[in-house]
């Protein structure tokens, strides 16, 4: 097993990606506190664990208002004495709006998720982390953060900003033996776009290069990539961005 009795805390878990990677990690042996808003969703997940190897546990809450997501890198110390890994997975998708027309609401809501959650969650993550003389950071992102229009304007930007962070974190903090990375996904299918309306302008203009993508990713995949950077495989990876989207963006 590759994870066993490491300490992880995934957000985003109640399905996805963030679902399978949780599934994953407790198939390996770890030790997971699922994070989401959806409570029947995590109780799900915790029964599904019990003929695992690993535990997980469930914390109902939302990683957009900080006191969540600091109490949730806590309730994990306090079960299991530690914190190795976080996966901040958790997002939401915009409405393809360009930017002349994203109100403050929006810009404001798909930060809040993308970027501030992950944010709030390293911030109290790293100084227990650098006690305990090591840590993994895996962020979530896309390649909506190494491309300019794989959406609209503020998911675009809070996902750049969640690339730069990594690198930022995984550079600041690598002589602490502390890694950061992200994970780019791109055409994975999730709920991210269910039941959504989308901006007419906006997603024309972004479709006019999804004819380039030969194929449509899984949540499972993505697991694996996270499994890869979670475990000492990936040892000397440390600020990296792995694009996961069977080719799209090669071209």
């Amino acid at each position: 097993m590759k994870l066993e009795n490491k300490v992880a805390v995934v957000t985003g878990a109640s399905s996805g990606m963030g679902r399978e990677i949780s599934l994953l990690f407790a198939k390996e042996g770890a030790k997971v506190v699922v994070v989401a808003r959806r409570k029947e969703r995590l109780e799900e997940l915790v029964s599904l664990a019990e003929e695992y190897p690993g535990t997980i546990i469930a914390f109902q809450g939302d990683v957009s208002k900080k006191e969540d997501a600091e109490n949730m890198i806590k309730t994990a110390v306090e079960k299991f004495g530690r914190i190795d890994i976080l996966v901040n997975n958790a997002g939401v998708l915009d409405d393809f709006t360009p930017a002349a027309e994203v109100t403050d609401e929006l810009w404001e809501y798909v930060m809040s998720i993308n970027l501030n959650g992950p944010f709030y969650a390293c911030r109290k993550a790293i100084p227990i982390m650098i006690n305990q003389g090591e840590g993994n950071i895996i962020n979530v992102a896309s390649i909506g953060g190494l491309y300019g229009a794989r959406a609209g304007a503020a998911y675009t930007a809070s996902k750049h900003a969640l690339v730069g962070l990594t690198k930022n974190i995984g550079f600041m903090y690598a002589d602490k033996n502390i890694r950061c990375n992200v994970i780019c996904p791109g055409g994975v299918d999730t709920e991210i776009t269910q039941n959504k309306s989308f901006n007419e302008m906006g997603m024309k203009r972004v479709l006019t290069g999804v004819a380039a993508s030969p194929r449509s990713g899984s949540s499972e995949e993505i697991a694996n990539v996270a499994l890869f950077l979670a475990s000492k495989d990936s040892s000397l990876l440390n600020g990296a961005s792995i694009t996961a989207d069977a080719g799209f963006t090669a071209y």
